[in-house]
């Protein structure tokens, strides 16, 4: 029997605040929407490519059809739904595994969105419609070999030639790129007498354009994860996006967007340890009982509820905010280091109260484990982001 299965198809929500209450209907119906697919499309295969390194790629398309990317965006084929709702579906979807919410938060995210902010209607009316339904995958290119949480240090550049351009560089640790049509790359350009920072859609059939992928991951192993290698690549003249910031607001505004989606994902990752770690504990029999007797054992289920009622509050809280046009960066980096960090470590008590059954693959615990280390890192480390907060709140910068 496949117990990983068994337990996660009658997940039970955590809700101690009512959270429920608080969503429209609207809301509620996505959500669920969303659960089904995962019971009975994700958990059920999850466990095989998390042990192959590969992904179901023909889900990419079914992730489209269902509305899951970009579906907060408004027109060009997207729904226009809440952020708040957007946020749930990208929690039910890494309550599955990590590698399925990244690759709907990259095409929405940091593919989509940047369209959206900073491209001509043009390039609006050509590609979002194709990206939303999944006809079209995108990846977004910052982070480079030697440049991580520095991206103004990037070396990859774009020159004018002509009426077009010449792009050369490379770009790692890029979700999608092994099957992208298309990838927003951030470069280099010289304008004047400085450089900029500019955004680039560049089609993946393009001469000189090759995305190896990466392997040997030990985390996010469900994830399709490449590089981005430009080598002389010829882009038209409207290749750049026509609104596209001289600096870094471009790149980080798109991370920002990610970021949000990664605040409410890693509270599914948290959700699927603790409700597996609650039904082990009344399941687990020592000593002639239950170990959820046991005060030890209700004391890490109490402590792991606390954390993850406080991050449903604080991503709740982060969605209004940026359905009322409200939001900030430091909003996004105190969910984000706050919810990743419980989820990983309710993984890691609910490993424990697994005892050594938590190592196996019948349970989620050392899957979810892996990836949220990976997502801890992604979009801004932990460091970054508390050195963020950290200038917020003494208008010291440490960066500097």
């Amino acid at each position: 029997m496949n117990v990983e299965n068994t337990l996660s198809t009658s997940f039970q929500e955590l809700d101690l605040y009512d959270l429920d209450s608080l969503l429209t209907d609207e809301e509620r119906m996505i959500r669920d929407h969303v659960r089904n697919f995962v019971n009975a499309e994700v958990l059920p295969i999850i466990n095989e490519h998390h042990e192959a390194g590969t992904f179901p790629t023909e889900m990419l398309k079914t992730l489209g059809e269902m509305g899951l990317y970009g579906p907060s965006l408004k027109g060009y084929g997207c729904a226009g739904v809440s952020n708040v709702a957007y946020g749930i579906a990208m929690q039910e979807l890494e309550r599955g595994d990590s590698g399925f919410r990244s690759a709907a938060s990259v095409q929405g995210s940091l593919v989509m969105w940047p369209i959206y902010a900073y491209g001509s209607e043009e390039q609006k009316q050509k590609y979002l419609p194709k990206l939303a339904s999944g006809d079209l995958i995108g990846c977004f290119g910052l982070t480079e070999p030697d440049h991580g949480s520095n991206p103004g240090g990037m070396i990859t550049r774009a020159t004018r030639d002509g009426d077009g351009w010449v792009l050369h560089g490379a770009k790692m640790w890029i979700t999608n790129s092994p099957v992208s049509d298309i990838a927003i790359v951030w470069a280099k350009v010289r304008e004047g007498d400085h450089d900029t920072i500019r955004g680039f859609i560049v089609e993946s059939d393009l001469a000189g354009f090759s995305a190896p992928v990466m392997k040997g991951k030990w985390s996010l192993r469900a994830s399709l994860t490449g590089e981005l290698v430009f080598d002389e690549v010829r882009l038209p003249g409207d290749a750049m996006l026509a609104h596209s910031p001289k600096n870094l607001k471009g790149p980080l505004s798109c991370l920002t967007q990610a970021r949000f989606g990664i605040a409410w994902g890693a509270l599914g990752a948290a959700h699927d340890c603790f409700d597996s770690a609650r039904r082990y504990s009344l399941e687990r029999e020592q000593f002639g009982g239950p170990i959820a007797r046991f005060q030890l054992t209700q004391k890490k289920l109490a402590d792991m509820a606390v954390e993850i009622t406080k991050g449903q509050m604080l991503a709740w809280r982060l969605g209004r905010l940026k359905d009322e046009g409200k939001m900030n960066p430091i909003q996004v980096s105190v969910a984000k280091l706050n919810n990743v960090g419980i989820a990983l470590e309710i993984a890691r008590v609910s490993r424990e109260i697994h005892g050594a059954m938590g190592i196996t693959d019948e349970y989620p615990i050392m899957r979810h484990m892996m990836n949220l280390e990976s997502v801890k890192t992604y979009e801004g480390t932990n460091d970054i982001h508390t050195l963020s907060i950290g200038r917020a709140v003494t208008g010291v910068s440490a960066f500097e």
